[in-house]
């Protein structure tokens, strides 16, 4: 669970990813790798984030998602994302576990 604070503005979120069966490295160097998140419950997608890795870090199955300005301008609560890679041959990947956070209002 990640714990963020409503409004602000440059929160990252670092994920390796990696084949559940062998855990090798996925080199995401040749994929757009995008994190969806949405409101716990709800299937409205609120935003889509995506992977600001340097390339030697995605060849390394790094992926680095920044809450840029506005998108943690939202309700208080618990929200659920996906990380999704879908590379140029066409084929996409999912990453199995949700990514799970709590927004807390900002004083």
């Amino acid at each position: 669970m990640l714990y963020l604070v409503q409004g602000d503005v440059g929160t990252q979120v670092r994920a390796t990813i990696t084949e559940n069966d062998t855990g090798d490295i996925v080199d995401l160097s040749d994929s757009t790798t995008v994190l969806k998140f949405r409101k716990k419950g709800v299937s409205t997608v609120l935003a889509t984030l995506t992977n600001q890795s340097s390339s030697e870090d995605s060849a390394l199955g790094i992926a680095t998602f920044i809450f840029g300005n506005g998108v943690l301008n939202i309700d208080p609560g618990n929200y659920e994302g996906e990380i999704e890679s879908t590379f140029s041959d066409g084929s996409v990947k999912t990453v199995y576990e949700k990514v799970e956070f709590s927004l807390r209002e900002d004083f």
